[in-house]
């Protein structure tokens, strides 16, 4: 089924799309073609491409945690059998479903899958305002399935036009002179700010850090794409901020308005889920154990109507996320 392209969009430089073709051809565990034959076997031929990204590709073992993929599809009506999971999915993408296999001998392998379209992939990492989509895909991640080589070229756009997108939303933020290292870390905490996630406050420091070299080429390379971002002259790996004063102020109240908006759809994306796929009473509530580091017990009561009784761990969730 062809797929019609999402808008014109500007075709990113040609150094940013081979670093990002390079990161996304690179080798993954064996382990994973099990989690990739259940995402083809739940999908079929809706399926157009497979992005494996998230804690579990740094470490290198999708056995020690909850491997997080992201399934392309061509058209939400092909990828789901019911019209209210077809509607949540075009209405507030991505849906989110969780998958479970073992492997041969008998290990646990489980994975969060977020749907998505290709046309979606391609307005969310170059046109959305929120940071959803660009503020992941920024960050490496691998091509682990692709129908043909037309859409492994739109995906791979749309990966460096997240970099594009990070990068010149995060630049007004920037002081006057800086590195690739200060520039991404500042850019993944204000875009990881947007969320209601669990991590440490120095986890953007240990993401950059684990993959510098990378984010020290994607600077290189997008930076002849982003106005405002000059690099210093005689030196190496070293930038000047050109932006106006009045463009910085500006730019730092849209990320003010990204993280109200951002919080409020994270909480919207988990009341989705709670009725969206199987086990979304599971899968909210592992999300706020880790938000909030503690056990929550499931009552039946809270099994049966999560949408009655789930809003005091929401109200507790928001709570400490503005005390942080």
């Amino acid at each position: 089924m062809p797929i019609p392209d999402a808008y014109p969009l500007p075709a990113p430089p040609a150094a940013l799309l081979a670093e990002v073709a390079g990161q996304c051809a690179q080798p993954v565990a064996g382990e994973l073609q099990q989690l990739c034959d259940e995402v083809r076997a739940r999908f079929g031929d809706a399926l157009v491409a497979l992005l494996f990204y998230g804690s579990c590709l740094r470490s290198g073992d999708p056995g020690e945690g909850l491997v997080d993929l992201y399934a392309i599809v061509d058209d939400y009506s092909r990828a789901h059998p019911s019209r209210l999971l077809q509607l949540a999915n075009a209405w507030l993408p991505p849906n989110v479903l969780l998958l479970r296999t073992h492997t041969a001998d008998g290990r646990l392998l489980q994975a969060k899958c977020a749907v998505l379209s290709l046309q979606d992939l391609e307005r969310g990492t170059a046109r959305w305002f929120q940071s959803y989509l660009w503020g992941r895909f920024a960050q490496p991640s691998r091509l682990v399935h692709c129908r043909d080589t037309q859409v492994e070229r739109r995906v791979q756009a749309a990966l460096a036009r997240a970099v594009l997108s990070l990068l010149e939303q995060a630049l007004p933020c920037q002081p006057e002179q800086f590195d690739s290292e200060s520039l991404w870390q500042q850019a993944l905490a204000l875009s990881y700010g947007c969320e209601l996630r669990p991590e440490a406050a120095d986890r953007p420091v240990q993401l950059v850090r684990h993959d510098r070299e990378h984010y020290r080429r994607l600077t290189l390379a997008a930076a002849p794409a982003l106005a405002g971002l000059e690099a210093i002259a005689g030196e190496t790996d070293r930038y000047r901020n050109r932006l106006p004063a009045a463009a910085c102020r500006q730019g730092r109240r849209r990320w003010r308005l990204r993280r109200l908006q951002g919080r409020l759809l994270n909480v919207v994306r988990l009341v989705k889920a709670s009725f969206t796929f199987e086990q979304g009473v599971d899968y909210v509530v592992w999300k706020l154990q880790r938000h909030l580091g503690e056990p929550i017990e499931i009552s039946p009561r809270l099994r049966r109507h999560p949408l009655i009784f789930g809003w005091p761990l929401l109200w507790r969730l928001l709570r400490e996320r503005r005390l942080r």
